[in-house]
């Protein structure tokens, strides 16, 4: 049901006007969750190209641990030369107003990572297996978190679609309609005055 508005040409103009940006704000966010699908369906053939080469990487660095761990016995003294992380960063960039991370993991040196004392070349290998597995979960945290981000990005501007279409919009188009037949009903009253006016001059 239209809302009760005075029946004026300027409040006619006023909301045709909001009832033209209404319009205009459907497109816009119509056009803005296309883009966003269209990204995430890109995202998510991402995923399962990172998820297929992770499990793959896991898979070669724990057989390359297990040979490790065979030819010097369990290797868990070593582990703590490996130093903390700290090469990882975040950034993000935009995707139609959607804040899309952007994970970075500086490169370090593998090869002989453990020197040769104590050591053999199995170890290192296991540590560089483990260091592509790594840098694999960083894509893959990236890309998953792009994902849900932005399928929270199409969800808003869905519900803010919906709202200008199904209620906005039409509550304006009702508008429009009630105050043109009031505006319109007002004329002919006013050319049936002028009229009787006339013919009471004219005799």
């Amino acid at each position: 049901m239209a809302a009760k508005i005075p029946p004026t040409k300027g409040n006619l103009m006023k909301i045709k006007k909001s009832l033209e940006l209404a319009k205009v704000g459907y497109e816009l966010l119509d056009r803005k969750r296309n883009i966003l699908i269209r990204e995430t369906m890109g995202m998510i053939d991402c995923a399962k190209d990172i998820r297929e080469r992770i499990n793959e990487s896991y898979r070669l660095a724990y057989e390359a641990l297990a040979k490790a761990n065979m030819s010097l016995g369990v290797v868990d003294d070593f582990a703590s030369f490996v130093p903390i992380e700290n090469g990882l960063s975040v950034s993000s960039r935009s995707v139609m107003g959607v804040e899309i991370p952007t994970v970075t993991l500086e490169a370090e040196k593998t090869d002989n990572y453990f020197g040769f004392m104590r050591t053999n070349a199995r170890l290192d290998e296991a540590y560089k297996r483990f260091n592509e597995a790594k840098i694999l979960t960083a894509e893959l945290a990236q890309t998953e978190n792009g994902i849900y981000r932005l399928a929270t990005g199409i969800k808003k501007a869905q519900k803010r679609a919906n709202s200008l279409k199904n209620i906005i919009i039409p509550r304006f188009e009702e508008q429009v309609k009630s105050i043109s037949s009031a505006l319109d009903e007002k004329e002919r009253e006013e050319f049936s005055r002028l009229k009787v006016i006339k013919s009471y001059i004219d005799e």
